[in-house]
């Protein structure tokens, strides 16, 4: 692998602002993600890939011929092109720190900004690498970004590597997976793998085919404004309404206080006023049942608080994102087993562990192409501590074309 080639691959894709936006129902829903796929497209054209296609919803679809002289499975590796909207992406400057000597990294002095293994335990396991950080004030773009230079730069390694022998790759890079869209209008039947993987995952090792089970949920609260020094018995305010909504929820199933298979309400948004107050929920679990419940039971919150008030003043509005993908995944757990091994042959201990999040892969699943998720190699996404070591980025590169090859082998 030419470490300085991925590493330059890299930092142009995340100088790209690629931000998805939640809010537009288009495809994509920010323009600039046209802008990297027609840079990936003349890219891939240029390494020597076929049948390269963007539709004009932004997916990029490209094929990696067979060089084998008898039929193994179509295989595919996708990675989304989008950064996610939680913090900005605009004006991403990446810092590359060499031979990281396991102390605080100062991504910006004027502000006080500062990566430290104090706070990001994980930081530890990179000493003596490579760590690309940001300059603290935007995001860094390995989610995916990272997944994408892997995808390229595997294929560009098979194409200058003939001696390796390959069945037939797919590949496709999709837009608005930060906005839960990535696989809306994947084609499953033009992409015409039997199964693929998503280079999707945090550090280095993470191997997965469980995740959340996943909701968004919108709650609207109607108040009423009237003057304060004549509001007694008139005035309805919505916010008070809404700090009554929070507190109903169990105070420990959040984020920062669950782990593992745990299920959580996540609360990512407040836009409030007297006369109208909307929160924005989050609402995973692993566990279907579990699932269900937690709707169910958030849902009743309102009835209980419009009950109490005698006024429907709080409505609730529950979409479903997406799936456990292991329900897809466990009937034809030799795909899994497969990247296991491939990691063991490169000298990586597998972690295999449930995802506490999603990717394309979960909703590809439920589409028909099983779709389990290998590490990416970043840490810390969707905030201005994030970072990725290189080396990580050229395993999970040498992972896509371990797996290619043992693909190969394990079906002649």
């Amino acid at each position: 692998m030419n470490k300085e080639n991925i590493l330059d691959r890299f930092i142009s894709y995340v100088k790209i602002d690629t931000e998805s936006d939640p809010n537009n129902p288009d495809f994509p829903s920010t323009e600039n993600q046209w802008i990297l796929a027609k840079l990936l497209v003349k890219e891939l054209q240029e390494i020597g890939l076929s049948d390269i296609t963007l539709d004009d919803n932004c997916y990029i679809m490209a094929t990696l011929p067979s060089n084998l002289d008898y039929k193994a499975p179509t295989i595919g590796f996708v990675a989304h092109m989008d950064t996610s909207p939680d913090f900005t992406g605009k004006n991403v400057n990446p810092q590359i720190h060499k031979n990281y000597d396991g102390k605080d990294i100062v991504l910006n002095e004027k502000e006080n900004i500062v990566l430290s293994p104090n706070y990001f335990e994980d930081l530890l396991q990179y000493k003596g690498q490579t760590v690309i950080t940001t300059d603290g004030t935007t995001l860094l773009g390995a989610d995916d970004k990272a997944g994408v230079t892997e995808i390229v730069s595997a294929m560009e390694y098979l194409i200058n590597h003939p001696e390796i022998k390959h069945g037939k790759i797919r590949i496709c890079f999709t837009p608005d997976e930060e906005v839960g869209k990535g696989a809306h209008l994947f084609d499953v039947e033009k992409f015409g793998a039997e199964w693929a993987y998503t280079m999707d995952g945090s550090q280095i090792g993470e191997l997965e085919y469980e995740n959340f089970n996943a909701a968004g949920a919108i709650v609207t609260i109607e108040g009423k404004i009237v003057h304060p020094g004549y509001a007694k018995g008139k005035m309805i305010n919505s916010m008070l309404i809404a700090n009554e909504f929070i507190a109903a929820l169990p105070q420990n199933e959040i984020p920062q206080e669950t782990t593992g298979y745990e299920g959580f309400y996540h609360l990512h948004d407040i836009h409030g006023s007297v006369e109208k107050t909307t929160l924005e929920y989050i609402i995973r679990d692993h566990d279907m049942e579990l699932f269900l419940k937690r709707k169910s039971d958030f849902e009743n919150v309102a009835k209980t608080i419009n009950q109490k008030l005698g006024k429907e003043l709080v409505s609730v509005e529950v979409k479903d994102q997406y799936y456990n993908m292991k329900e897809k995944v466990v009937p034809v757990m030799h795909i899994v087993d497969i990247a296991e091994e491939a990691m063991k042959d490169i000298g990586i201990t597998p972690l295999i562990k449930a995802i506490r999040g999603g990717t394309d892969g979960s909703q590809l699943s439920f589409k028909g192409l099983p779709c389990p998720n290998i590490f990416a190699g970043g840490h810390n996404f969707h905030g201005r501590y994030e970072y990725v070591p290189l080396e990580s980025i050229i395993k999970a590169t040498e992972i896509i074309v371990k797996i290619a090859e043992k693909v190969a082998v394990k079906f002649k």
